[in-house]
């Protein structure tokens, strides 16, 4: 069984404390931000109060949120909607693959039937595979 250095769930870990790394440094800077904005008026920074940063801190941290979460969604509905021809998620790929599938066994059979075979059983036999199951 394969360990992962930070086990089963490294990723979770590791988005987790991305995510709380970049909030910590989003608050430090804003607070630096902040600080500097009240001396420039000649008042005293506090975190909390009617002129707080935590009210600063929130808006900018919701703010951010908002634009993530509307980016994803819009993401997400487009992908719903709108596909690239050629993708893992687009049909046409499917209907492709169906279509070189058809026309690879067409072959196997043509080739079986000029060799004098019995059909694609035949031609697996001469290749040390096993026919089809329900095949000729």
């Amino acid at each position: 069984m394969k360990r992962y250095p930070l086990g089963n769930h490294g990723l979770a870990w590791v988005l987790l404390a991305l995510f709380l790394g970049s909030w910590a440094l989003q608050t430090w800077t804003g607070w630096q931000e902040f600080v500097a904005e009240q001396e420039e008026h000649q008042q005293t920074a506090e975190w909390f109060g009617d002129d707080g940063y935590v009210w600063n801190w929130g808006r900018t941290t919701f703010e951010n949120w908002q634009s993530e979460f509307l980016q994803l969604l819009t993401f997400v509905i487009l992908t719903a909607y709108l596909v690239y021809k050629g993708s893992a998620e687009s049909k046409d790929s499917d209907d492709e693959m169906q279509e070189s599938l058809a026309r690879i066994e067409r072959r196997l059979d043509d080739l079986a039937g000029t060799a004098g075979g019995a059909g694609r059983g035949a031609v697996a036999a001469r290749a040390g595979a096993a026919p089809p199951p329900g095949g000729d």
